[in-house]
């Protein structure tokens, strides 16, 4: 029991001046606490939009957070800000579910399959075109909440995107499409280095028979060496240069923002 509560429950013996100055309390402090104590015990009663909250909340199986719950209160005539609301939460030990966004994985390297060396390991850069080709694989969101994966090569000399494919999914005859597209368009002399990452898409039997056939190097990045395919992992380059301005506005907001050229990459030549 502390000093103010016994002074409390012996003020119908004694006088309260009496009891402060034989404990050594300042009659002020004691009064004080006595009126705290008096808002506090009519504060015990929960505000009838707490027990509303609660129920709401327990009825969509913790879904709905405090920006649903200030809509649904106000139906039932329940003015209540956001802050209340996580107080209240809080109170009642309610919390709300988080979901983790799901972010999709395009490169997958657990595959077992032998890998071909890094050979743009210390070679300067290019100065002709056609004399190595970059690749990467992104996924592009959808307004319909869909993804779509873009694979695409890259001239590392003039940056221009030559040869592309989307598709719904990810296997092989996705890097496959856009390779024999840049390979018909751009018919690369013999010597080109092709250049990416070691997803199981770029190890796959037909990848290489067709970078045999054109007599290109294939070329992957080292184990656990994530710069060393920087160069095509630029997602914003990609949508600047593949998606056409006027349809950038038919996607999502995300990949509308994605799209939007900046300084350098406002200047750089459409190639599709």
């Amino acid at each position: 029991m502390s000093t103010l509560q016994f002074i409390d429950q012996q003020r119908s013996a004694h006088p309260i001046q009496q009891l402060c100055q034989v404990l050594g309390v300042v009659p002020s402090r004691c009064y004080a606490w006595r009126l705290a104590q008096a808002a506090g015990a009519g504060e015990t009663s929960e505000p009838g939009w707490e027990t509303e909250m609660v129920a709401v909340f327990d009825h969509h199986k913790r879904r709905y957070g405090t920006r649903r719950l200030r809509v649904e209160l106000r139906k039932k005539g329940c003015r209540v800000g956001r802050q209340a609301l996580r107080t209240g939460l809080r109170r009642h030990g309610r919390q709300a579910l988080q979901p983790k966004s799901f972010v999709p994985r395009t490169t997958d390297s657990t595959h077992g399959r032998r890998c071909a060396p890094n050979l743009l390991l210390d070679q300067p850069k290019p100065t002709q075109a056609n004399r190595v080709w970059v690749s990467d694989i992104t996924y592009l969101p959808l307004a319909s909440g869909a993804w779509a994966y873009l694979c695409a090569f890259q001239d590392l000399c003039t940056k221009h995107v030559v040869g592309w494919q989307v598709r719904a999914d990810m296997p092989e005859a996705l890097v496959t499409s856009a390779l024999q597209r840049a390979l018909l368009a751009q018919r690369p002399a013999p010597g080109l280095i092709v250049h990416s990452d070691r997803g199981g898409q770029y190890v796959g039997n037909a990848y290489k028979a067709l970078l045999h056939a054109a007599q290109a190097e294939l070329s992957h990045s080292r184990r656990g060496e994530c710069y060393d395919n920087a160069q095509a992992e630029n997602r914003r380059n990609f949508f600047v240069l593949v998606v056409p301005p006027q349809n950038r506005g038919a996607r999502s907001p995300r990949l509308a923002r994605l799209c939007r050229p900046g300084r350098r990459a406002g200047q750089r030549r459409l190639l599709f």
